[in-house]
Formats: structure tokens, sequence, C-alpha cells
């Protein structure tokens, strides 16, 4: 299967980057490093008779860019800060009502006008006494 070079990729989990990416992203850091190396201490030979100043500058660059270069590179797989996080939050208990107190019933009382009257008789509904 051929890579496309013009598809758009979306990130739509939290993994991290492939190790040849990974690979691939350091090689080039370290690289454009020491391409910077090189050309530093070029000048630094090139304007040593010219400009002494700018030219101890550019060898101390020269002399200083490989350390940086190397820690740079083989600096670890880090995870992106900006990563959703995998952690889901538990959810949270619902709170329960008081139990009624002793005395009470625990029935539900009728509401005022669903029940008969009081000194009513409990009548089949259609028939009357």
């Amino acid at each position: 299967m051929r890579k496309q070079s013009g598809a758009q990729v979306f990130r739509i989990t939290g993994a991290r980057q492939s190790l040849a990416d990974d690979v691939r992203g350091r090689q080039r850091r370290y690289v454009i490093s020491m391409s910077i190396r090189t050309l530093s201490v070029i000048a630094a030979a090139v304007l040593w008779n010219v400009e002494r100043h700018v030219a101890l500058v550019a060898l101390v660059l020269g002399i200083l860019l490989p350390y940086i270069s190397v820690v740079i590179a083989n600096a670890g797989r880090e995870n992106i800060p900006s990563l959703p996080s995998t952690f889901v939050p538990a959810p949270s208990r619902p709170v329960l009502a008081p139990p009624p107190p002793r005395g009470e019933s625990a029935e539900p009382v009728p509401e005022a006008g669903t029940g008969p009257a009081p000194g009513e008789a409990n009548a089949p509904s259609g028939h009357q006494n």
C-alpha cells in the first residue's frame, strides 16, 4: 500500500507518533545543527584575521554545538502534553433520600380531591346508594 502525499491525516487517538517518524525527526534536527556547526567553524577560519571577535563567537558555537546536537538527538520519546487524558473519573453516587420517621407509615397519603370524601362509603362507580 502506498502513502498518499496529499492526503490529510487526522489524529483521533492519544497514541504517540510512530518510531520511524520519531527517529526521522531526531535525525533531521541533528543534521541541521551539525550543518550550522560546520558553517560556524568555516566562518571562524575565514574571519580569524578580519574580525577576531566574531570569529571567536563562531568558534565557541562550533565547539558547543556537537554536544548540544547529541543531547537533543538522543532525547527520549516524551509524551505530548496536549494529548487528551485517558483517565475517566468515576461517576458520583446519587444521594439517597433519608428514611421516613418510625411513627409514620411508609405508604403514600392520598392527596385532597382524589379519594372519597370523609363519611362516604366506597361505592363502585356508576352505583348510587
